[in-house]
């Protein structure tokens, strides 16, 4: 009975974890555990993910977030600016380190900045929002999600065609939040106070480690150093500096990931389902790139469809807007599901919610925009 309440427990807690391990274990009832499987996870992201909940760990135990969040408190004239500046932080910063990195970095900032102001319970809507933000943000470059960077070698996309395929999309999407967070009543400031912030007294030396290794992360996003590298030095540097990090990381979140992987790869081995995605993929890339993301993810979304795609961009504009609607549409909203949930466990439901009419919204529009403009983009 013991064991039955937390299996319960673990459900309410680790809910999408829970989904994704029954349907691994589903699939692997069609397709039996063989050497295969060892090649369905896409082990650099699994690595960089890890090595980055890490870092933003370490930076964070060193004070770092503190002392940025009270220098942006300082420089806002109120709440509006405050919402805008941070939103825009993860638009932009994830065309260059990602989604994933961007909310890493972001949302539990933004977290501890409206615990600062007193008011965090206003902090639900702001993270929805940065998470729509860092997924539509992340389309505008071939770097800025695993998904640009999987297509745009595998189909050989021109330039031309990559912007056709995603800038229309990124623009507009940054006018909808712009209108959205400039007609946002706007509020004074409340004082900081003055123990917050100052807890943690931030030691460059010790900062040091963390920034070198959030850089060499970069380097792996932007494929200059090797994953294994750069999980090996922060897996050596943390030991060292301080092994309590460790403890720090989301395993359920990596586990998540992991189960996924094994889904997707099952099902790109039934002959049925095969058969059944060249018939349905062939000439209707947009609407089944958007479509299969929201039950697998855009990402595995993104690998299962090449294969049956003959037009490329609009694939690449399917999934991308695919990654919009559920959580788990994008698997990098699964880390501000996570992080909001951990700082509200009450307000999960509150925050699914609201999730999911902004998603809804956003992805109705833009949906409109590409069925009108993707026939006009350059053929793959």
């Amino acid at each position: 009975m013991e064991i039955w309440q937390r299996v319960k427990a673990l459900a309410r807690r680790e809910t999408v974890f829970c989904v994704s391990l029954v349907l691994a274990l589903l699939s692997a009832l069609a397709v039996p555990p063989d050497g295969a499987y060892l090649s369905y996870p896409d082990y650099r992201t699994l690595a960089l993910l890890f090595c980055l909940m890490t870092v933003v760990a370490g930076a964070r135990s060193q004070g770092a977030f503190q002392r940025l969040g009270r220098w942006l408190l300082r420089r806002s004239r109120g709440l509006r600016e405050l919402r805008l500046a941070l939103v825009m932080l993860c638009f932009f910063a994830s065309m260059a380190i990602t989604n994933d990195v961007a909310l890493i970095t972001f949302v539990p900032f933004t977290l501890m900045v409206f615990r600062m102001t007193g008011r965090p319970e206003q902090s639900l809507l702001l993270v929805v929002l940065e998470t729509i933000a860092a997924n539509l943000g992340s389309m505008a470059t071939p770097i800025g999600n695993p998904q640009n960077l999987y297509l745009c070698s595998a189909a050989g996309l021109s330039m031309g065609q990559f912007a056709w395929a995603v800038l229309p999309y990124a623009g507009l999407s940054l006018a909808i939040l712009a209108a959205v967070l400039l007609g946002w009543r706007d509020e004074p400031l409340p004082p900081v106070p003055a123990e917050a912030g100052e807890d943690v007294p931030l030691s460059l030396p010790r900062l040091a480690p963390f920034l070198a290794l959030f850089g060499l992360c970069l380097l792996v996003v932007f494929r200059v150093v090797d994953y294994r590298l750069a999980l090996v030095c922060v897996v050596l540097v943390v030991a060292v500096v301080d092994r309590a990090l460790f403890g720090q990381v989301d395993y359920f979140l990596l586990l998540t990931f992991l189960c996924f992987f094994l889904f997707v790869g099952n099902l790109k081995r039934v002959p049925a389902l095969n058969e059944l995605l060249q018939s349905l993929v062939g000439g209707h890339e947009l609407l089944a790139g958007i479509a299969m993301s929201q039950i697998i993810s855009n990402v595995p979304a993104a690998i299962l469809l090449s294969g049956f795609s003959r037009d490329f961009a609009a694939l690449l504009t399917g999934v991308d807007l695919g990654g919009l609607g559920t959580p788990i549409a994008s698997l990098a909203s699964l880390i501000s599901l996570k992080l909001y949930a951990g700082e509200h466990p009450e307000g999960r439901g509150a925050f699914l919610k609201s999730f999911a009419l902004w998603n809804a919204g956003f992805l109705a529009v833009l949906t409109a925009a590409a069925l009108i403009l993707s026939p006009l983009a350059p053929k793959a």
